[in-house]
C-alpha cells in the first residue's frame, strides 16, 4: 500500500533522487496552483468535480462517493496508462490530501505502481510555502539590475543564467514584464504560484555567494515579492546600464511584437495617456492605431517612461552603485561579468 510524506520528507527526497510529482486535482485547480515541476493527472475533470460536489451538498457524502467512484471506474484504464508513461518514484496528491489522492495511490498500489501521497496536500505545501518566505534565510550578495525601459534586462538575466549565473528572473515568475504593457502576450501568474517559483529557485541558489535580478517595484503585476528580496534589491550593489535608445526600441518591439497585440497595446495605452501632454498622447495614439510602433515606442520612452527613471540612480549611496554604458544587451552581459569577477577577486 502507499505512505505518506510530510512537506519536509518530500523536500529531503527530490534533493536525493528524481520524483514524478502528480497533481490529481482537476485541470482548473491545476492552473490555479500546485506544486512546481508537478503534472496533471486528473481523477476528476472540472465538471465532474462539480457534479460530485453537488451531490455531496444536496444529497450526501456516501452518494457523492458512490458517484464518484462510478465516475473513476470508467476512466480507470486511461488513468493507469497515463501513469505509467513516468518513469521513476511518484508522488500524488490532492487539495487536503483526502479522498482522490487517497484513491489514487490505492488504485495504482493495487495495480503494482508504487505511490506515495503528500500528507495534507497542496494546502499543507501553500502552510509551508508562506512561513519559509517569511523568514527566508537568503545571504547571496545581490546585484540588482537597473536601467531605461527597453535595455533587455531580461535577455541580459537570461544570457548570464545559461552560462551558469546564479538569477532570479521575476518577471518570468510573476508572468508579467512590470509595467502597465506588462502582460500582453503574457499569461500572468497569481500570488500562489509566484511564490512557489521564487521560493524553489531561492531554495536553489541560496548556498551562491551573490544572486542577480532587476529592479523591480514591490508589485510585479497583480504580485508582490516577499519582504527578502525587497530588502536584498534595497541594499544590494546596483547596475545601472545606460544604452542606445535606438537599441532598446528594437528590444521592446521583439519582445511585445505589438502588431500581434495591437488592440492590448491601445487599451493599455488608453490607462497613461492621461498623463501625457495632449498633443503627445493623440500622435502616440495615431501611431498605435496605423501600426507605426517603432515611433509609438519611441515617444513612449521619450516623454513617459524615461522622465520617470531618471533620479533612481542618485537615491542610492555611491559605493553601490556603478553605471556602465553599452551599445546592446550583449555587451551589457560581459560587463557585468567583469563586476562580478572584480569583486570576487578583491574579496580574496
Amino acid at each position: 500500500m502507499f505512505q505518506d510524506i510530510t512537506i519536509d520528507e518530500l523536500l529531503v527526497r527530490q534533493k536525493k533522487k528524481d520524483l514524478v510529482l502528480i497533481d490529481v486535482r482537476s485541470p482548473s485547480e491545476y492552473r490555479d496552483s500546485t506544486i512546481p515541476g508537478s503534472i496533471n493527472i486528473p481523477v476528476f475533470n472540472d465538471e465532474e468535480r462539480a457534479e460530485v460536489g453537488t451531490i455531496y451538498k444536496q444529497v450526501s457524502s456516501e452518494a457523492a462517493k458512490e458517484r464518484g467512484l462510478e465516475i473513476f471506474s470508467a476512466k480507470l484504464p486511461a488513468f493507469i496508462k497515463e501513469f505509467k508513461k513516468y518513469e521513476g518514484d511518484k508522488v500524488v496528491f490532492c487539495w487536503r490530501g483526502g479522498m482522490r489522492s487517497k484513491t489514487a495511490a490505492t488504485v495504482l498500489a493495487l495495480m503494482g505502481i508504487h505511490a506515495n501521497r503528500i500528507q495534507g496536500g497542496v494546502r499543507a505545501y501553500r502552510k509551508w510555502v508562506v512561513e519559509t518566505l517569511k523568514d527566508f534565510p537568503f545571504t547571496p550578495t545581490a546585484y540588482v539590475l537597473n536601467g531605461y525601459t527597453g535595455i533587455g534586462k531580461t535577455k541580459i538575466l537570461k544570457s548570464l543564467e545559461q552560462e551558469g549565473y546564479p538569477v532570479l528572473d521575476l518577471e518570468e515568475m510573476a508572468g508579467h514584464r512590470g509595467s502597465i504593457f506588462g502582460q500582453i502576450g503574457l499569461k500572468p501568474n497569481n500570488q500562489k504560484t509566484f511564490d512557489s517559483l521564487v521560493l524553489e529557485k531561492a531554495l536553489r541558489i541560496k548556498d551562491s555567494s551573490f544572486v542577480l535580478f532587476e529592479a523591480e517595484s514591490k508589485r510585479i503585476g497583480k504580485v508582490v515579492m516577499p519582504e527578502f528580496l525587497i530588502e536584498k534589491k534595497e541594499y544590494g550593489i546596483q547596475i545601472f546600464i545606460e544604452m542606445p535608445i535606438e537599441e532598446r526600441i528594437k528590444h521592446i518591439l521583439e519582445d511585445y511584437a505589438p502588431w500581434e497585440h495591437q488592440k492590448e497595446c491601445q487599451e493599455a495605452f488608453s490607462h497613461i495617456k492621461n498623463r501625457l501632454h495632449t498633443p503627445i498622447a493623440k500622435e502616440i495614439e495615431i501611431h498605435l492605431q496605423s501600426g507605426d510602433f517603432y515611433s509609438a515606442v519611441e515617444l513612449l520612452l521619450t516623454y513617459y517612461y524615461d522622465p520617470r527613471y531618471h533620479h533612481t540612480a542618485i537615491q542610492f549611496p555611491e559605493e553601490r552603485r556603478l553605471m556602465i554604458q553599452v551599445e546592446n544587451a550583449e555587451e551589457a552581459a560581459v560587463k557585468i561579468k567583469g563586476i562580478i569577477e572584480k569583486a570576487a577577486m578583491q574579496k580574496k
